[in-house]
């Protein structure tokens, strides 16, 4: 219970009267009695209508949500005073609005955003609500046990909407081109006009009479390795989220779509060491494995060493395979030694660079400027846009295929280029 702003205002009211009798009358018990006597008796009268019953609080919130998604919190007052309003301690996993207010009817509704993985308890509330003359304010402190567990994004994989991205790709117009350039045999067809002759099986063609054509795909049953990068610089927060978290999301995207695709993808997480290593194996088996292990992968605060997590990676992985590295710089500097690393990868494996570009960047350096310092910032960013695009032509000359993009877009962007890649048989 503490004093509303009516009461502070009627208490300085009181007092600058006691201070004028005091100054100017002789009689100052009195003056002191007319102005402090009424606001005693207000509030000792406020504080006896507005005492009530404990309220009786229940919330419930969903189990589990998506990171960067919204979910609906909900609380329930029976008896619920006029003016009732909460506010909770948030923790740091979850964000949701500062003030909560409740309905007539006692109910109450507020979004809550995930915006880190883990389980994040909801342990206190503080309701609030004026005394009947608003005198008072009252805010006793309710405990809550809820907890909400915010995990990696796969709504793109449980919306369908990779499922028909890739089956299209494999299975639909580019299936000819895959069958017809591939190095791993099909089936066998009746040879017609039109077919390359160079396809005509002969051995066959002369014990069944007529001529029959082989028929190839793209090779199947590759190994995916996906290195993700969990060092300081990626628990940057972009477009609301820590960019581990979007890699994360593209990954588990990537691991269902090679599923379909029917390549096997193993997994590395790293910091200053490696700290995971899951070998490769179906997707879709393995993508229950990495949802589960991705979701437990801690937020990291130290430099990442590429040349201890590469080195590990060759060592592990004899097999030519395609690794696909998340991974970001903050200059050329800093960049030098994963440029390095991953040209020494690239000789064996075939390699996809995925990075992050920030929009405000690119705002920064288009924007009008109305003063020095906004002149500044422009250049500043031009010049590290600029930095940036020489450091991924360089890994482009290396051979890799280099994915330079906003958050929301690196998913597509991502799964084009591995089916382009599984097309042309670069693995």
């Amino acid at each position: 219970m503490r004093p509303s702003r009516r009461l502070l205002l009627l208490a300085a009211l009181a007092l600058a009267l006691s201070v004028l009798g005091l100054a100017f009358g002789d009689d100052a018990g009195r003056v002191a009695w007319a102005g402090w006597g009424p606001l005693v008796l207000a509030l000792a009268a406020d504080l006896a209508l507005s005492l009530r019953r404990p309220l009786r609080l229940e919330a419930s919130a969903p189990p589990e949500m998506f990171i960067g998604a919204q979910a609906e919190l909900r609380l329930h007052a029976a008896r619920a005073p006029a003016g009732l309003s909460a506010r909770i301690d948030w923790p740091d996993g979850l964000r949701g609005p500062e003030d909560i207010a409740f309905g007539a009817d006692g109910t109450a509704e507020a979004l809550i955003t995930a915006v880190r993985r883990g389980r994040w308890p909801i342990r206190r509330l503080w309701l609030m609500w004026p005394s009947r003359l608003g005198l008072l304010e009252f805010v006793p402190r309710t405990a809550l046990d809820l907890t909400v567990a915010a995990i990696p994004d796969i709504r793109p994989v449980s919306s369908g909407q990779i499922d028909v991205a890739v089956r299209s790709a494999l299975f639909g117009a580019r299936e000819n081109f895959a069958r017809g350039e591939g190095s791993e045999f099909h089936q066998l067809r009746d040879f017609t006009a039109g077919m390359d002759p160079r396809a005509i099986d002969w051995k066959r063609s002369a014990r069944h009479g007529a001529l029959v054509a082989r028929q190839m795909r793209a090779e199947r049953n590759h190994h995916v390795i996906i290195a993700l990068d969990n060092g300081r610089l990626m628990g940057e927060y972009l477009d609301g989220l820590p960019k581990i978290d979007h890699c994360i999301n593209a990954a588990l995207a990537l691991t269902w779509a090679a599923g379909l695709g029917g390549d096997q993808v193993g997994l590395i997480a790293y910091d200053a060491r490696p700290r995971l290593f899951l070998p490769p194996q179906p997707g879709r088996k393995a993508f229950a494995v990495f949802r589960s292990r991705a979701a437990g992968l801690d937020y990291r605060s130290v430099e990442t060493n590429h040349t201890l997590a590469m080195a590990t990676l060759m060592a592990r992985t004899p097999r030519r395979s395609l690794i696909v590295v998340f991974s970001d710089f903050a200059d050329t500097t800093t960049a030098e030694l994963l440029v390095e690393n991953l040209a020494a990868l690239s000789r064996r494996h075939v390699v996809i660079f995925v990075a992050m570009k920030d929009p405000a960047l690119t705002r920064l350096e288009v924007a009008s400027p109305a003063s020095l310092d906004d002149i500044a910032r422009a250049v500043m960013a031009g010049e590290m846009l600029r930095e940036r695009a020489a450091v991924m032509e360089r890994l482009s000359r290396l051979g890799a295929a280099v994915i330079d993009a906003p958050p929301r877009a690196i998913t597509t962007r991502l799964i084009s280029t591995w089916l382009d890649l599984k097309a042309r048989e670069a693995i």
